[in-house]
């Protein structure tokens, strides 16, 4: 189990998304501690203006974790990383269709099609 702190605050949209990506990318589950920098000035001005902000056990933080290639690099470093959901999630961002799987999908015009 992955344990982190979610730097944030109410209706952070970049944090849902770094939820989102850091749920897809871990090897492991993750278990976040969310802190809402808002109710805090310290936290206000160190975070106010770079969250979301993840911070692992040994307090190493990522700033700007909701962009795919550093959140990559972040959990790599700790071996976190899922790499065959990163080049998958990597092939989605270059536009590249999804790989056609063993059912024999074929997409044609957009759609896809069971064979």
């Amino acid at each position: 189990m992955i344990r982190l702190r979610l730097y944030t605050t109410l209706g952070c949209h970049l944090c849902s998304q770094l939820e989102v990506l850091l749920s897809e990318l871990s090897s492991e589950p993750v278990t976040l501690e969310h802190i809402e920098v808002s109710e805090d000035e310290a936290l206000m001005a160190r975070y106010g203006v770079r969250i979301p902000v993840l911070a692992d056990e040994q307090s190493e933080e990522l700033d700007r974790g909701f962009d795919p290639a550093r959140l990559a690099a972040w959990l790599e470093a700790r071996d976190w990383l899922d790499a065959g959901a990163w080049k998958a999630l990597q092939r989605r961002l270059d536009g590249e269709p999804p790989a056609a799987e063993a059912t024999g999908a074929v997409m044609r015009g957009g759609r896809r099609f069971l064979g």
